[in-house]
């Protein structure tokens, strides 16, 4: 408990003597509702937080909603979220298991981290059933009392029925974890409080078993920004929907306020190593090198050393070093900014030459300019500079299976795909 408040992790508790009861080994879930194929950055902190748990010889449980994603939580959610087909739930739950066995050990030790399905236990209740066994332990008065329901509540959208039974299942869920594994911890962030309150009430009610829960703060960045998002849009885990490039990229980004925080939550890095991160923060910011630290650490995590290799190697690529060994998807993702154009790959096998390729691809407007373009040394080839004016591009031009990568000048780039 002292390594997690060290690290930043420790919010809210409901018992005074929780950290006591932390000293011997204790079984604890966190959930995770499937809503996207992908977890997304903004969960990372609770995986992690049940990985620090697991290193620490604890069992964590990582509960995927199966059943709760049908509902919807209405917390820190201004209107209703849209209903997910079963078909999609289920699609989404399969992606989040592989995310989660990246981090929790699922087949060794005696603290293995358990998965399980929200949906295999609550499918099994009827309407009535649910109602008459669970139900009548909830207060009406005290559901209404909930940060997430009063808020909702206030405002236009308001709130329907469906969102409202939220906590009734989430606190359920404590039960029969409670019944089956002896989990006596729930955590999450901290706009779940009232849903772990819920749930902990329940579990005394239901089995005379003293349960506890814990919450983690929110994390925002120094300028207020909640933390994962961007202009682009959410960072996600799957590589497919945000590339290990941009991934890394948000990271190396991260404000010099924000990094040293970001560096106890989401790396294993010893406290001591982070310490001194912070004296290079503090003495020569322009070196970034904590955030290059903190960008290695979760790529590597989450898409392996690969991953960072090629971040890396991108990101010099933009630096102007010379484009080799990489993939269309590589290049998709550094340039995606980019103008491309399109030509036919047998016109390359044949041998294009260069200033036919510069002036179709409209950087230059004419043969003419184009000379004059590689005379003076603007024009460069995957970030080599074109030598001569009478180039014929083949195959072995290519930066990757079908992409050549032409710059003018010192940033105006153009990708030619040849398909």
């Amino acid at each position: 408990m002292t390594a997690l408040r060290d690290r930043g992790f420790l919010s809210q508790s409901s018992d005074a003597g929780l950290e006591k009861k932390l000293e011997t080994p204790t079984v604890l879930y966190a959930g995770f509702d499937p809503t996207a194929e992908s977890l997304h950055i903004g969960n990372l902190l609770q995986i992690m937080l049940l990985a620090q748990f697991q290193r620490h010889g604890h069992t964590p449980i990582a509960l995927v909603g199966g059943a709760t994603a049908m509902i919807g939580d209405p917390s820190g959610k201004s209107a209703e979220r849209v209903q997910l087909e079963e078909k999609t739930i289920l699609r989404n739950q399969e992606g989040i298991k592989r995310q989660l066995q990246q981090f929790l050990d699922f087949e060794n030790g005696d603290n293995k981290a358990i998965l399980v399905n929200n949906h295999d236990w609550i499918s099994k209740f009827s309407f009535i059933d649910f109602l008459r066994d669970v139900g009548k332990h909830f207060r009406v008065g005290e559901m209404m009392g909930k940060e997430s329901v009063r808020k909702r509540l206030q405002s236009d959208a308001g709130m329907s029925f469906t969102e409202f039974s939220y906590q009734t299942i989430q606190g359920y869920d404590f039960c029969h974890l409670n019944r089956e594994y002896n989990c006596t911890l729930q955590v999450g962030g901290d706009d779940q409080w009232g849903n772990i309150i819920a749930g902990i009430d329940l579990t005394r009610k239901m089995t005379d078993t003293p349960v506890y829960g814990m919450t983690s703060p929110l994390l925002t960045t120094a300028t207020g920004q909640k933390f994962g998002k961007t202009e682009a849009g959410t960072i996600w885990l799957d590589s497919q929907k945000t590339t290990p490039y941009d991934f890394y990229q948000y990271w190396i980004r991260v404000d010099d306020r924000d990094v040293i925080n970001l560096l106890y939550r989401f790396t294993y890095m010893p406290i001591e190593q982070i310490l001194e991160l912070e004296k290079c923060v503090k003495n020569e910011p322009e070196k970034r090198q904590a955030q290059n630290v903190l960008a290695q650490e979760v790529t590597r995590m989450v898409h392996g050393d690969h991953a960072v290799e090629m971040a890396q190697k991108a990101a010099k690529v933009l630096f102007g070093q010379e484009i080799t060994g990489m993939t269309d998807a590589d290049l998709t993702s550094i340039f995606s900014d980019v103008p491309s154009t399109e030509l036919q790959r047998d016109r390359l096998v044949e041998g294009i030459p260069l200033l036919d390729v510069i002036c179709e691809t409209k950087l230059c407007n004419s043969r003419g300019e184009a000379k004059k373009l590689i005379k003076s040394g603007g024009a460069y080839i995957n970030n080599k500079r074109a030598d001569a004016i009478d180039i014929t591009l083949k195959p072995e031009a290519l930066a990757s299976e079908t992409v050549m990568v032409l710059r003018s000048g010192k940033k105006k780039y153009h990708l030619v795909k040849f398909n």
